[in-house]
């Protein structure tokens, strides 16, 4: 069986680390009988949680068993499964469009798929397609995540620390500040837990494949929440401006 898993992300190009795609830059507050004063940014989302100005999102089916998720870019595909992300970049082929990083490969053709890395080889079918978020979808937020049973969604504002939960299918609405406690952009994972010691949570995103356990439609991040005694799972996507 193929597993996807061990691999190492692939960089952008040019110089600096792989960040988010949703930089926002937060404007100095000038107070007149004072120094300036600067409000606390959002933080910089891991470039995994981003579908990298795609249009959509791709569920594949394989056998051996195991689900992927993948965007076509201009440049590249990523690809997610239930054990990393990763970036691939376009190889030559005869036909179909072929794609590798290292030893992994991704061949497509229509809505048939062949991956392969030195694990095995794994035959795809593919199936749900999810148009991806806009800020015109979800103004104002970088990274929105929901679950099912019970129903619930968490938005992250791309200007500041802050996080935005509806709880209970929309019946209790929490704004809360955060602050993160681990950050990891090579291998796209992040928690971040409260600013309030009243209303602890924590939320944890993992850039893995996540199919919403309802509609079964494809997201490229996996995430956990933790808050008054429940721990609530779903799927999310970063949003990109």
């Amino acid at each position: 069986m193929l597993v996807l898993t061990g691999c190492v992300v692939a960089p952008m190009d040019g110089p600096g680390p792989t960040v988010s795609e949703s930089a926002s830059v937060t404007m100095p507050q000038v107070d007149s009988n004072g120094p300036q004063v600067t409000p606390p940014a959002a933080p910089l989302m891991p470039s995994l949680f981003f579908a990298g100005g795609a249009d959509s999102f791709q569920a594949w089916r394989c056998t051996p068993a195991q689900d992927l998720v993948s965007v076509f870019t201009e440049d590249e595909l990523r690809l997610w499964s239930a054990h990393g992300a990763y970036r691939l970049q376009p190889a030559v082929v005869a036909s179909g469009a072929r794609f590798q990083q290292g030893d992994l490969s991704f061949w497509s053709k229509g809505d048939e798929a062949m991956v392969e890395s030195a694990n095995g080889r794994l035959a795809c079918q593919r199936d749900a397609t999810r148009k991806t978020l806009s800020r015109q979808d979800r103004p104002g937020v970088m990274f929105h995540a929901r679950g099912n049973e019970p129903g619930w969604v968490a938005n992250l504002a791309h200007d500041a620390p802050e996080l935005t939960l509806l709880m209970d299918y929309g019946s209790r609405e929490l704004t809360l500040p955060y602050r993160v406690t681990e950050m990891d952009n090579a291998l796209g994972r992040v928690t971040l837990a409260s600013g309030e010691a009243e209303q602890p949570f924590e939320l944890t995103l993992e850039a893995r494949a996540c199919f919403d356990d309802m509609s079964g439609e494809p997201f490229p991040a996996r995430a956990t929440l933790a808050i008054g005694g429940q721990v609530l799972r779903g799927c999310g996507q970063g949003i990109a401006p």
